[in-house]
């Protein structure tokens, strides 16, 4: 069997080789198709004979269909073999291959190599959706003594031009390779993950990745005016920070895209302190910022043409002595003033300051901002579509493609300008949260109205932007498909896509 050296990702390797499935795995995977009447093995068929397995007689037993997603496992013990797997493959769009993709991970029969065709005869799409899948179901974070060994350490996708296929396999190493460092920042406890800590992951990041880095501390947020990045810090003793990463890029006519990330470390909520059940997974608040960070680091790896500048501001959100009162007002980045009346309603704060500076001092062409923003947009959407919010009509429908094409649903939100009074403050220039004797609801529409007052309002010279409230989808409570329980990731793969096909 020929063979490019595989690729590790966080410990599972993935490879493209040409030659016979047989010997290539001890779990092999066979795709089955749906077909009417009865599913199809195709090529299958000869292998399964091979090892003494009557593969139509199976399917009809089990009552198989051939949908994407759906497998049988069949031991075998023959050959070198220990299992079989029968994996639907449905239509063979990329959807349904990513849907296989993850069901080969997290079924790998009695070992945890596994070889198949399913992506024999797919194309580079179907492919790298098979492969991003496989990896990013197979994800483990542990903090155990004796962790649980991986359900999957090796994965050969056996087709014939193992060459051909190589581009499509290393574009879904990067990315899977860049979900899984954004799932392990959030998962990392928050007794580690300081604003000091993450700024020092950004800047080992930055230097691995090409990129170059700023950093401002507690007295260079002062000396610059970063109102509110310090506001929503105060009260920890652990003090803010704000990275910026730079991506030259490699055609300067290609545009400059900013990426901003909410960065809060850990959330009580300050003094409007949340419940414990509100509390617990407080981890993941800066699960936006990950996502960010995780983007710069593939870009170069990916042959991002456009420049791309990350922002991430960083804080911890506790309710000390010197924390942020209801009532306060604070001052952002460039000098709009805000009443802060829910100190729980902090992202907007810190994304305030990171969205002004932007506009002012970087000269984007666009920017996107992505955050655990309002449980409110989980109220609507649920947990499987983000929120976006967009002033360009191209800038959103390219983001929304570009989710689609990596497996990750964005949904368009309206930017209600009805809602833009319930902000109004009778002592400063905005107030943080809607007034709520507008009665208006829409908590996540408001907050959207908020940050979009720092990009530039309707009627004035503003730089398209998109926010992303992924306060429903950064975190899942169970497996499904290639999403495992916990921080999912979510946005490096629209991230990239959109970053990429802009390239092309």
């Amino acid at each position: 069997m020929s063979s490019r050296a595989g690729s590790i990702v966080s410990g599972i390797e993935l490879r493209a080789a040409a030659g016979p499935l047989a010997g290539a795995g001890d779990v092999l995977a066979i795709p089955v198709s749906p077909a009417d009447g009865a599913p199809v093995l195709g090529r299958g068929a000869d292998v399964l004979a091979r090892l003494g397995v009557d593969g139509a007689a199976l399917l009809a037993a089990r009552e198989a269909t051939g949908k994407a997603g759906e497998v049988l496992e069949v031991p075998v013990a023959r050959d070198g073999v220990a299992a079989v797997l029968l994996v639907g493959v449905g239509d063979r769009t990329p959807a349904a291959l990513r849907k296989a993709g993850a069901a080969v991970a997290r079924r790998s029969g009695n070992g945890r190599d596994i070889a198949t065709t399913v992506v024999d005869s797919a194309d580079a799409e179907g492919l790298r959706a098979f492969a991003e899948a496989a990896a990013l179901a197979a994800y483990s974070f542990s903090r155990r003594s004796d962790p649980k060994p991986r359900p999957l350490e090796r994965l050969t996708m056996v087709v014939d031009r193992a060459e051909a296929a190589q581009p499509a396999l290393d574009a879904a190493i990067a990315t899977a390779e860049a979900v899984h460092l954004a799932r392990d920042l959030a998962q990392t406890p928050s007794l580690e993950k300081t604003p000091a800590w993450m700024a020092e992951q950004a800047q080992a990041i930055a230097a691995e990745a090409g990129l170059a880095a700023k950093v401002w501390d507690e007295s260079a947020l002062a000396a610059d005016g970063f109102g509110g990045v310090l506001a929503v810090g105060r009260g920890s003793s652990r003090p803010p920070r704000l990275v910026q990463l730079s991506y030259a890029g490699t055609d300067p006519a290609a545009g400059h895209v900013v990426l901003v990330g909410k960065g809060i470390t850990f959330d009580t909520g300050g003094l409007s302190l949340k419940p414990l059940d509100g509390m617990k997974a407080m981890k993941t608040d800066m699960a936006g910022a990950a996502a960010v960070l995780a983007t710069m680091s593939a870009l170069a790896r990916l042959g991002v043409r456009r420049k791309v500048t990350a922002l991430l501001p960083l804080a911890e959100n506790m309710p000390g002595a010197s924390a942020t009162r209801p009532g306060d007002v604070i001052r952002h980045w460039g000098g709009r003033t805000v009443e802060v009346l829910n100190t729980d309603a902090e992202g907007r704060l810190v994304l305030a300051d990171a969205l002004a500076y932007a506009v002012a001092r970087l000269a984007p062409d666009a920017i996107v901002d992505i955050a655990t923003l309002t449980g409110a947009v989980t109220l609507g959407l649920g947990r499987r579509h983000a929120g976006l919010y967009a002033t360009s009509r191209s800038l959103q429908d390219a983001l929304v493609a570009a989710g689609e094409r990596g497996g990750e649903r964005l949904w368009p939100m309206p930017l209600v300008e009805e809602y833009v009074d319930s902000l109004a403050s009778p002592v400063a220039d905005l107030r943080n949260i809607g007034d709520p004797d507008k009665g208006y609801s829409g908590g996540s529409i408001v907050a959207a109205l908020f940050l979009r007052e720092f990009i530039g309002r309707p009627g004035e010279p503003s730089v398209p932007w998109a926010h992303l409230d992924i306060a429903g989808v950064g975190r899942a409570d169970g497996d499904e498909d290639e999403i495992t329980k916990g921080p999912t990731g979510f946005g490096v793969r629209p991230f990239l896509r959109s970053l990429a096909d802009a390239a092309a």
